[in-house]
């Protein structure tokens, strides 16, 4: 059965600044790779050199028939010491937005995704005093660069940087999905929800929004009332936030269980990702599901949405039955304005090169990029709008 999409439905692949630039050595994230002891097994080091490689990584984009790019801009780059704006720093951001539309590329733009200067982590991060000020500040300082951007992402799911905050605060065991670490940082999450309106404060004339982490809580044996109670913290509550906004992002890849304790493990026969999530292609029709019963009236982006795997072959079977979902959901009154794919490349998993996300692989020595096969079968869904 085709399934057809809306015209001027947005198609496109995502990444973050730290992630696919390199060297981003006045983040608080490089301060982390390269501290002793760090958790973080490898270093981000160059990443994917997307710092001067946007030119092909944009080439690419607009070569398999997608729309529209997802990339972010780097705060430390912008603001490596406090107060010092680095306007080279916002050219180089200016001729990526440039870029995008010589393309004819819809840019989406994310002004924090996971990393901050390094200062503003030691000034006391997003619990100092300050924090929303230094926040509005730097959105100001990136605006007159905006021109010809219509989607701009405030803050990259703020629920799983409150949550990491939490964990810093509870030794209790957890696993390896974000729905299963402890509450979010009550202090972090109020932070991050007046830094977002602050921005949204500034960003009149754009859509503006923020993109939520959704681990599509199931209840498990009956456990309505414990799942409802643990999701209520760890998503409705930035849900809710989003209320007012022009637009919400969904970002889903997978399920939590939540049985009469909390979170349960990984199932111990569920099909694997090389995250060690459960292969769950209904995340996405049942996160959309969610996010749009809980803000009523929002438009939503899919933000977010795909799979670590070195199975090419099981990328698509997973984005298939993803697309599925999103389209079923769309057909039952959801307002999804786009789907933006994790991730373009390869790039740097907050840790570890191990888990590969990307439509392209990237040589970790040359940069050389290679078009997966995954990535001309999802072009081809976006030229035609047709999902098969």
């Amino acid at each position: 059965m085709d399934r057809a999409f809306p015209k001027g439905f947005l198609w496109g692949a995502a990444g973050s600044a730290h992630q696919t630039e390199g060297n981003n050595v006045a983040s608080d994230i490089w301060a982390l790779e390269h501290r002793p002891g760090s958790p973080m097994s490898e270093r981000s080091g160059d990443a994917c050199d997307s710092y001067h490689r946007w030119r092909e990584d944009l080439d690419i984009v607009r070569s398999l028939g997608l729309t529209s790019c997802r990339f972010g801009i780097e705060w430390a780059r912008v603001e490596p010491v406090e107060g010092h704006i680095s306007h080279a720093a916002l050219a180089h951001y200016r001729r990526v937005i440039e870029g995008c539309l010589e393309r004819g590329l819809t840019p989406v733009v994310t002004l924090h995704h996971f990393s901050s200067p390094l200062w503003f982590q030691q000034e006391g991060g997003w619990l100092a005093d300050a924090a929303v000020a230094r926040f509005r500040r730097y959105v100001r300082a990136v605006l007159p660069i905006l021109d010809g951007v219509r989607w701009v992402c405030t803050i990259n799911e703020p629920n799983l940087v409150a949550m990491m905050a939490g964990l810093t605060k509870d030794d209790r065991q957890t696993g390896g999905v974000a729905g299963a670490l402890p509450p979010p940082d009550q202090a972090t999450a109020d932070a991050l929800t007046a830094a977002h309106r602050a921005a949204r404060e500034e960003l009149t004339g754009f859509l503006s929004g923020w993109t939520i982490a959704n681990q599509n809580f199931e209840a498990l044996d009956g456990a309505h009332d414990e799942r409802d109670a643990w999701a209520w913290p760890r998503e409705d509550r930035f849900i809710e936030a989003a209320k007012d906004d022009d637009f919400v992002g969904v970002q889903a890849y997978t399920r939590v269980l939540v049985g009469r304790e909390g979170a349960l493990p990984v199932p111990e026969a569920a099909r694997r990702t090389l995250t060690g999530w459960e292969f769950y292609p209904a995340a996405l029709g049942n996160a959309v599901r969610y996010t749009a019963a809980r803000a009523p009236g929002v438009p939503i982006l899919v933000t977010e949405n795909g799979i670590a795997t070195a199975d090419d072959a099981a990328r698509v079977e997973y984005t298939r039955g993803a697309l599925a979902g999103l389209h079923a959901a769309m057909a039952e009154g959801a307002d999804v304005r786009g789907y933006l794919h994790w991730s373009l490349l390869d790039n740097y998993e907050w840790g570890s090169y191990t888990p590969t996300f990307g439509l392209v692989s990237v040589d970790r020595v040359t940069f050389a990029r290679t078009v997966k096969p995954s990535a001309r079968w999802l072009g081809e869904i976006a030229r035609t709008g047709i999902l098969g």
